[in-house]
C-alpha cells in the first residue's frame, strides 16, 4: 500500500545547509524561524486557539537526506560516528521513510501579508524543509520526566569559548539585532557544530557555516574559537 503526503507549508529558517544544524531541537533557543503554510493550508482559522500553546510538535521531511534504499544500523554522532546502532534506536535523518519530529517553542501566530505563519523557536531545521503537520505540545502527556535516554542521556555538553575577531565584531554591530545574533552564533559554535568524528585540529584550518545571508568563518586553537568574520555568501 502507498500512502501520498503533501507538504502543508515550509520552513524559514537561519540554518541554509546542513552543516551546523544542532542535533536537537531546543539546544538553541536563539535559533528563530518560521513555518509559512502552504495553499490550500494557509487560512487563519485553520491555527484559531494555537496561540494558547508555548511549543508545538512538527512532522517535517528531511529533503537533503533522501536515499534509494535504507539501511539497518546507523552511525549516531553522539557516539562519535565509530559505533553503530539500529536505525530505530537512532534519531538519523536516513531513514526508511524520510521523516522527523522536532518540538519548538511557538512565539507567535500570524496572519500578515496574505500568509499563516507560525514564529518559532529551537528550531533544528533546515531553510525550506518540508512540513507535513503541526499539533500542539501537551505537557502532561508529552513530558515524561523519568524516561530513559539511551546513549543520549544528556545534552551536548559546551566545548569552546567564543570570540570574535575586530573584524567580525565590526560586521556584527552592523547587523539588526547584534545582541540576539551574537548569542545564536556563539551557542551554535560552543557546542561543537563539526561532526563528532573531526578530531584534532589545526589552529590554521577555517571553517565555515552558511547562517542568514553570510557565511560565518571561524578557527579553532585549544578550547578557543574565533570568528573570524561574517563574509558575504560564496567570497573566499
Amino acid at each position: 500500500m502507498v500512502y501520498k503526503f503533501e507538504p502543508i507549508g515550509f520552513i524559514r529558517s537561519p540554518y541554509k545547509e546542513k552543516f551546523g544544524i544542532p542535533r536537537q531541537p531546543g539546544l538553541i533557543t536563539e535559533a528563530r524561524g518560521e513555518l509559512v503554510f502552504s495553499e490550500p493550508y494557509s487560512r487563519p482559522e485553520a491555527v484559531i486557539g494555537l496561540e494558547g500553546y508555548s511549543h508545538v510538535w512538527l512532522q517535517f521531511v528531511f529533503h537533503q537526506a533522501m536515499r534509494e534504499a535504507w539501511q539497518p544500523m546507523v552511525r549516531p554522532p553522539r557516539l562519535g560516528g565509530n559505533k553503530r546502532v539500529g536505525v530505530f534506536a537512532s534519531r538519523a535523518p536516513f531513514r526508511p521513510n524520510p521523516i522527523g519530529l522536532s518540538v519548538v517553542q511557538l512565539e507567535g501566530v500570524q496572519a500578515r501579508d496574505g500568509e499563516v505563519v507560525l514564529e518559532l523557536a529551537g528550531l533544528d531545521l533546515l531553510d525550506g524543509t518540508p512540513v507535513l503537520d503541526v499539533k500542539p505540545y501537551v505537557a502532561y502527556v508529552d513530558s515524561i520526566p523519568n524516561a530513559r535516554s539511551g546513549f543520549a542521556p544528556e545534552p551536548p555538553a559546551v566545548r569552546f569559548q567564543v570570540r570574535f575577531s575586530d573584524l567580525a565584531e565590526g560586521q556584527l554591530l552592523s547587523r539588526p539585532e547584534p545582541d540576539q545574533l551574537r548569542r545564536f552564533i556563539i551557542r551554535v559554535l560552543e557546542i561543537d557544530p563539526r561532526p563528532a568524528y573531526a578530531g584534532d585540529t589545526q589552529p590554521e584550518r577555517i571553517y565555515g557555516i552558511r547562517l542568514y545571508d553570510f557565511d560565518l568563518r571561524w578557527r579553532i586553537d585549544g578550547d578557543l574559537i574565533e570568528v573570524l568574520e561574517l563574509a558575504p555568501p560564496g567570497v573566499d
